[in-house]
């Protein structure tokens, strides 16, 4: 199959050449064309120096940018991705961002003749590079079930929840579930590290309680050690957090968890911790 892939940061990169790897025909855009040159060096494939020119008569087109703006400036425009897709295409946004963005584009592509799914994604990067993703969706059935082969490479688990939108909406109750174990982590580590626990021991315990998580396992250790290194960086939280923040207030909802921990990353961003990855919230404590 043809495929267009834009977007090449820490997901995009190694999802791409997932999808190379796996026998598909991909040209791929980068804002910063070093990027994709480096992409096609390692993976194959070919790159193109617009969103327009990449997705010229590509059966199916992924974005995985930054932000809504991010994604409407590689959509829309003579050199964007709609500009460029064949009529009965289908556009894969795996971007994460608002529902109304998403809602936004299904329209935008239906006037163009094209189709779109929302298809937010959760396991950062680490899950990228291993194809261990899981998918979120949004879309028609007909459309979901025509991506899932497709998305299979990269994607462990590529599940509907609804109509276009439905994928944003469930990976803003994704970012609340993680920051919610994430906060009480770094809550908890204070303790443990001012009675002067062993830290092993003590994941080690919890981990075959109700305490249990992926976070726990995988970052408390960390997090006690101060390593912020690797992961889901905090300015991206920080973005997906004001995403929810907006969700809950049309739909006439209070957040109070959620919101204090976007107050957390907006401090830890004013203190130069963009770039940590987002368990870096325990610095905020430790302040």
């Amino acid at each position: 199959m043809k495929l267009a892939f834009i977007g090449l940061g820490v997901m995009g990169f190694p999802i791409a050449g997932h999808l190379q790897q796996a026998g598909h025909q991909v040209c791929v855009y980068n804002r910063n064309a070093d990027k994709a040159a480096d992409w096609v060096s390692r993976h194959g494939g070919t790159s193109a120096a617009t969103p327009a020119l990449a997705a010229n008569d590509a059966d199916m087109v992924m974005l995985c940018v930054g932000n809504d703006d991010d994604v409407r400036a590689v959509v829309y425009g003579d050199d964007g991705a709609l500009a460029g897709m064949k009529k009965g295409a289908l556009l894969v946004d795996h971007t994460t961002t608002s529902a109304q963005l998403a809602e936004e584009l299904a329209v935008a592509a239906n006037a163009a003749g094209v189709r779109f799914i929302d298809a937010p994604v959760s396991g950062g990067q680490l899950g990228a590079e291993n194809g261990a993703l899981t998918v979120m969706v949004g879309g028609s059935e007909a459309d979901v079930a025509e991506s899932a082969p497709v998305l299979a490479p990269y994607g462990k688990k590529v599940t509907r929840l609804g109509p276009v939108g439905a994928g944003q909406r469930c990976k803003m109750v994704n970012q609340i579930c993680v920051i919610g174990a994430v906060q009480g982590i770094a809550e908890g580590l204070m303790i443990a590290k001012k009675a002067g626990l062993d830290i092993p021991t003590l994941v080690e315990v919890l981990a075959g309680g109700a305490a249990q998580s992926w976070q726990l396992q995988n970052r408390a250790q960390t997090m006690a050690e101060g390593k912020f290194d690797f992961g889901f960086a905090a300015q991206w939280m920080h973005k997906d957090l004001g995403i929810c923040l907006d969700e809950a207030e049309q739909q006439g909802l209070t957040l109070p968890l959620t919101e204090h921990v976007h107050k957390v990353y907006e401090r830890l961003l004013a203190d130069g911790f963009g770039r940590c990855d987002s368990t870096v919230v325990i610095k905020d404590l430790e302040s």
